[in-house]
Formats: C-alpha cells, sequence, structure tokens
C-alpha cells in the first residue's frame, strides 16, 4: 500500500437532488487525495509503479520498500507539462521516489501553483505559451538520453504511459461503487466528469462501457466554455484542436483531446456540455455549503449537471440521459480549493 492512501469522501448532497428532482446526488471528493489538492496522484503514482517495475523487469507492485529498490536503480529524470496538479503530482511522488522532475508550465500558471510545484522539489519552466506548447516543450526532450515524460495526455506514438495513468484513474470509480454499495445503491444513473485533454473521462466511459459490469450508467463531460475542445470533437465527428483562452477552470484549459481517448469518447460519452466561469464560481460556492471544498475546476461537474437539468431544454436532457425521480448522480469534484489547477 503506498503512503497516504485512503479512500476519498463520497458526500451526499439531498439539496442538489431535490433541486433536480432525482433520488439521490453524490459527490466524489478529490479535494485532497495523498494530501494533494486533487486526484491527479491516482494516475501518476500508478504510472510511476508501472514504469519502475518495466525497467526492473519486475511485476508491478504496491509495496512501498519494492519501488523504493526499484527507483534506486533507476536513474532517470522525470519530465512533464502541466497546468497544475498532474505536474504537482508528478514532483511529489518523484520526491518520495527520490527521482528527479521537471515540470513544464504555460504562461497563464498562477505563480501560486508554479510554486506549489517548485515546492514539492521539481525544477519548473514556465514558456511563453499555451499548455498545447508546454506538451510539446516536454515532448521535445523526451528523446534526450535519462530523461522520461510522464505525460496525461497522448498523441500518436506516445500512448503507453498515458494509459497507465487513465488506468490509475479508475481506482476512483472503483470507490465509488464501494461506497454506493454500502449503501444499498447500486451504479450510479449517471456520472458528471469535467474535462481537460478527456484523460479521466476516458476512465469513466471505460469502466462504466466494461461489458463485465453490465451497468447504463451515463456520462457527461463538463468543459469551460473557452476550451471546449472534446465537444468541438465530437461535432466535428473527429479529433479537432481549438484556441484557449483564460478561464478559472485552469485544469481544464486545454486545446486539443487526448487521441488514446478520442475513441472512446467519441464511441461511449452520452452528452457532453460547456460551463462558463461564472456557473463554476457558483457551483464552488454551492459545493463549499455541502462541506466540500473545490476549485472551478472541480466544479465544473457540478454547473454542467446545474445546465443540463435546468431551462426551457430540461425535459428533453433528462430524457436522453434516462433521469427521472428515482436516479442517482454522482459529481466528480476534481480538485480542492488551491485553484491550482484539476485535469492537466
Amino acid at each position: 500500500m503506498l503512503p497516504g492512501y485512503a479512500v476519498t469522501p463520497l458526500v451526499d448532497a439531498p439539496a442538489l437532488a431535490r433541486r433536480w428532482s432525482l433520488g439521490q446526488v453524490f459527490v466524489k471528493d478529490e479535494s485532497s487525495r495523498f494530501g494533494l489538492p486533487s486526484f491527479k496522484a491516482l494516475g501518476v503514482s500508478y504510472a510511476l509503479a508501472r514504469l519502475l517495475a518495466e525497467r526492473a523487469d519486475q511485476p508491478i507492485s504496491t509495496s512501498w520498500p519494492q519501488l523504493l529498490s526499484q527507483a534506486a536503480t533507476t536513474d532517470v529524470t522525470l519530465v512533464t507539462a502541466t497546468d497544475g496538479n498532474h505536474g504537482r503530482a508528478l514532483a511529489h511522488f518523484a520526491a518520495m521516489l527520490n527521482l528527479r522532475c521537471e515540470v513544464v508550465v504555460p504562461a497563464v500558471m498562477s505563480e501560486a501553483a508554479a510554486a506549489a510545484i517548485a515546492a514539492e522539489g521539481a525544477d519548473v519552466t514556465r514558456i511563453d505559451g499555451s499548455y498545447d506548447d508546454a506538451v510539446a516543450a516536454a515532448a521535445a526532450t523526451d528523446s534526450v538520453a535519462g530523461r522520461v515524460l510522464v505525460q496525461d495526455t497522448s498523441w500518436p506514438g506516445y500512448e503507453v504511459i498515458p494509459g497507465w495513468i487513465v488506468e490509475g484513474y479508475q481506482t476512483m470509480l472503483a470507490e465509488t461503487a464501494e461506497q454506493l454499495r454500502a449503501q444499498g445503491r447500486a451504479e450510479p444513473d449517471l456520472v458528471a466528469v469535467p474535462v481537460g485533454v478527456g484523460s479521466l473521462a476516458q476512465a469513466v466511459v471505460a469502466y462504466y462501457r466494461d461489458r463485465q459490469r453490465q451497468v447504463s450508467t451515463s456520462v457527461l463531460s463538463c468543459e469551460p466554455d473557452s476550451a471546449a475542445c472534446v465537444l468541438a470533437s465530437l461535432l466535428a465527428g473527429e479529433p479537432r484542436s481549438v484556441a484557449t483562452a483564460f478561464t478559472n477552470m485552469a485544469g481544464l484549459n486545454c486545446g486539443t483531446p487526448t487521441s488514446l481517448g478520442w475513441p472512446v469518447l467519441s464511441g461511449g460519452l452520452d452528452a457532453a456540455i460547456t460551463v462558463t466561469d461564472e456557473e463554476a464560481t457558483r457551483a464552488v460556492d454551492e459545493l463549499a455549503r455541502f462541506g466540500v471544498g473545490a476549485g472551478a475546476s472541480g466544479a465544473a461537474a457540478l454547473a454542467g449537471v446545474e445546465a443540463a437539468l435546468t431551462g426551457p431544454e430540461a425535459s428533453s436532457r433528462r430524457a436522453a440521459l434516462g433521469l427521472d425521480p428515482s436516479s442517482v448522480v454522482v459529481l466528480l469534484n476534481t480538485e480542492g480549493p488551491s485553484g491550482a489547477g484539476g485535469l492537466a
């Protein structure tokens, strides 16, 4: 078991259930995972365990002494780009494993978010460009000897490590299923997921579309209206990049969907919606009333369901999502209130 692992809370939000005329609404609260303010540590820790096992030619292990032993014989520098919490999570586990770490960040990242990454022990490089530009800059160094790119988005030719990260994210969903069973509930009828490049949404869709599970859970993706690359791709029927602008949903400020996730999303998402910065801010305040600390990126899930289930088209959207007064909805709050990002 990795040091610091604990199941995160599943918070009942009865006021939302009443407002949306649903059976129950729960918030999976990822505001503190491994002591970090987001779910990102799940993907990073699993990917590093896979990477170290592969380099040691050993089976994957969750034994911390064995991981430390494998890391001690692995002379690498871990490299990534981030809008916030992915880079901080990688820096955190790199330091725990005594590995070097370099993180490339975009121009729009706040000084506080960059400082939080540096405080974990990473070397931070800020570039004059967007998140996509930061990814390109980090990827360009992957061919240098002794450097390994650990990126949470993918493109043709770079999909193995992002695939491991997606597998790690599914721990959150397995926990949710167990928590619902403990309350006598079945699988949720709808899961709302904030979307940046779409890797978490890929994990969600893959989990609930697993034929062995035989569930009919709908999945709603929620993106900033200023960086809706997945929605643009769904409308075009093929992956599309979009220009991005400032958004308070910093971790969702991504212009290109992950290549590994696109086939899963295009074939498995039930609906996609965009939210404004103002809607995300109101959702942060609403979550706080339920005792859930959230950043704007994490609150996008609540904002997305609010937009989908209210207004003149609410009835048709509710029917399309298969929702009725007995339905159970889960909102994935992917980050805490630090403002350090959420999904990239």
